[in-house]
């Protein structure tokens, strides 16, 4: 695991840039990023968004996940990761006594609640023990049903490893996801972990390698799927592909491959009156607006994402928390690009308010509240609020 950090996003690559020896000129330059704007990403006057940091740690031979800063584990939750991570080392050591299928599927089921409703805690708590049974269930029953539900825990336990940039364990929990829907052949659950290993990629940075398993797959898809189950996977693919071109250097390059994602995930979200949950995966039409939203603002787009932003309570009614938490940070991101303080404010509350526990480890909405601190010139109670939550200093 990478080193952890209580610190926000800026500060955390400014004690990086430090501890590398580099002067702030050399990092820009190296980076091809202007000095200027380093400068205001560490003093607190700019975010620093993802596309940023992973230009920025390629000279400083880190990931972007590395600038971002990887979560700090909690002293009461070394315990429970280390469980988490010798059951992903037993993946193909089953436990001698058969587990009821009611169990796992019940176990699945109270996990995909705590995931939607981002209650990251809980998901820690269940997960080792929930692996070690589902591993044990697959191998004995061995077929497509048990094998995909030991493929959904190791997606979960991606998400959970991806959301605190645990890096080293996202990337082995998708190997092994890939491992047990290849077991018994599942086309959907084949799209489902190609999604979760583009977002390996995404995380890492490689933006351009993360899309060419997205376009994989999607090919993969179209091939083996059909009706509402292609089109589901097919939209939950472009999701990820319109999230990574976003976050492409070439912003021209970027728009381009952006634009063919955001279309094929517009004709996507075309045969569903609604959004659909299947295997913790969202998809339908009003997904499809938070992604977009997002993806504007990742190519450097802050007014036309508010302009996607103008309805997006109507895109957010009835998603999860996992969803409206993120597309309320990107809202306070966007904001905060337009010089809107008091917006962006109110917006990064809201996302507190529907996922404390996901906005106390998320970058952009620490690096936010590092960002509005730094600008706000008089005493702010909610500011002193979501500090004291976040344990960044005001």
């Amino acid at each position: 695991m990478s080193t952890t950090t209580e610190l926000a996003p800026g500060a955390n690559l400014a004690a990086l840039r430090k501890a590398h020896g580099l002067s702030q000129a050399s990092l820009a330059r190296q980076a091809n990023i202007s000095l200027s704007l380093l400068s205001k990403i560490e003093v607190g006057n700019r975010t620093l968004t993802p596309a940023v940091a992973a230009a920025l740690g390629e000279p400083l031979g880190l990931s972007m996940a590395e600038v971002l800063g990887a979560a700090a584990v909690r002293p009461d939750d070394e315990q429970r990761l280390s469980a988490l991570r010798s059951a992903i080392r037993d993946y193909d050591l089953p436990g001698g006594q058969p587990v009821e299928e009611g169990r796992i599927a019940a176990t699945l089921k109270a996990v995909a609640g705590h995931r939607d409703a981002a209650e990251v805690d809980r998901l820690l708590v269940i997960l080792p023990r929930l692996l070690r049974d589902a591993t044990t269930h697959a191998h004995d029953k061995n077929t497509a049903q048990s094998w995909m539900a030991l493929a959904e825990v190791y997606s979960t336990v991606y998400w959970l490893a991806a959301r605190h940039r645990w890096m080293d364990l996202a990337e082995l929990a998708v190997t092994r996801q890939r491992w047990a829907v290849e077991q018994k052949s599942d086309p959907l659950g084949q799209a489902v972990a190609a999604r979760d290993r583009a977002g390996a990629y995404l995380n890492g940075g490689d933006f351009e390698g993360g899309l060419t398993i997205v376009d994989r797959a999607i090919a993969a898809a179209e091939a083996s799927l059909a009706g509402q189950q292609l089109a589901f996977a097919v939209g939950m693919l472009n999701l990820r592909g319109m999230t990574l071109a976003g976050r492409l250097t070439d912003k021209q390059e970027g728009k381009r491959e952006a634009e063919r994602h955001i279309s094929s995930a517009v004709s996507a979200a075309e045969w569903f009156r609604e959004d659909w949950n299947r295997h913790s995966m969202i998809f339908g039409p009003q997904n499809t607006t938070t992604h977009i939203l997002a993806t504007r603002l990742d190519l450097g787009r802050p007014r036309e994402a508010l302009a996607v932003a103008e309805n997006l309570d109507a895109a957010l009614e009835g998603l999860p928390p996992t969803r409206v938490a993120p597309s309320r940070m990107n809202l306070a991101r966007a904001q905060l690009d337009v010089g809107d303080r008091d917006g962006a404010l109110e917006s990064l509350s809201a996302a507190w308010a529907a996922a404390p526990q996901l906005a106390r480890i998320h970058p952009m909405a620490r690096e936010v509240l590092r960002v509005l601190t730094s600008l706000h010139r008089r005493s702010n109670p909610e500011l002193l609020r979501l500090s004291k939550l976040s344990g960044i200093a005001l």
